[in-house]
Formats: structure tokens, sequence, C-alpha cells
């Protein structure tokens, strides 16, 4: 899973990233075996779901999605984190970027039975890019966001890049 996500991101690198569009760029990486939901779909007030992140730890420390909870993408325990899921019924948003590691991890998800399973689309940059607040590791809200790398970066269109 690893390998094949760095090999993405090497020939991402080495030819360019051509894609125009943020739907383009998922669809070149993602099998869509798990169904996205939207930022403003997961912001509205109805949507009670629980969020995993799937970035690694310096991305989640630098800013978050408010409520949810660091699981990684490296390090990615499945049995840890299914001891912290009330069951398999609930609803659950995996996010990490754009939306790529993210379902890597949901679909493990699914194939241990959860039932309600969604990638968010385009990850914490669309949620910043619609201006929905992230927060920092003190929990306070910041103009920050982790931007992964200078090619990633490019679809974060709001707040502060940030890449260390």
């Amino acid at each position: 899973m690893r390998n094949l996500f760095i090999l993405s991101f090497l020939l991402l690198s080495f030819f360019g990233n051509s894609q125009e569009t943020l739907q383009e760029l998922l669809k070149t990486h993602n099998k869509e075996s798990i169904p996205y939901i939207s930022v403003k779909e997961l912001a509205m007030p109805k949507t009670d779901a629980i969020l995993l992140d799937a970035r690694e730890l310096k991305e989640y420390n630098v800013s978050h999605i408010p409520n949810s909870t660091y699981v990684g993408y490296d390090d990615f325990d499945l049995d840890t984190v299914v001891k912290t899921l009330p069951d398999t019924t609930s609803t659950i948003v995996v996010y990490c970027s754009v939306g790529i590691r993210s379902e890597d991890i949901a679909e493990q998800l699914k194939k241990k039975g959860y039932t309600n399973v969604y990638n968010l689309f385009g990850g914490i940059f669309e949620w910043k890019n619609n201006n929905f607040p992230v927060y920092n590791s003190e929990e306070k809200e910041t103009e920050q966001v982790h931007a992964y790398s200078k090619d990633w970066g490019k679809w974060l269109l709001k707040g502060i890049k940030i890449y260390e």
C-alpha cells in the first residue's frame, strides 16, 4: 500500500500533474471503491459521523478537521482503530490531504465489515478551500494547513501552506 502511494507520487513528480480538476486527479489515483462525501455534506449539522484522519502525525499536528481522530497512513493499525469504533454500522468518514490515502484506509475498514464508510472528496484541502475551520495540535483554530508537497499543495487554494 505504502509502496504504491510512493510510486504514484514519484511518477506524478516526474511527469508533472496534468490533471485539470480535483475530480480528474482522484479518478487517476483511486479505484472509487469507497463512496465520496462532499465537505458540504459532512459539514451539515445532521451529519453525525466519526472522522478519521489518514495523514501522518506531523500533518495532523499542523491542522486537522475538528473532532477528527488521527489514525495515520504509514503506521495505520486496523486492529487498534476498530477497538475505538462503536459498531460496524457507524457512519465513518476518512480523510487525508485530497482523498487518495484515505481511500486505502477506508477500504481496510470496509473489508473488516464496516458498512457505512465514506471518503471525504478533496480531503482537508477541500475542507479549507470551502472556508471550514481547521485546528492545530493545541486545538486552536489555525490558517495553516500541511500541504504535503509542492506538487500536491497546488490543490490547497486557501490558508497558509506548511510543508515541514
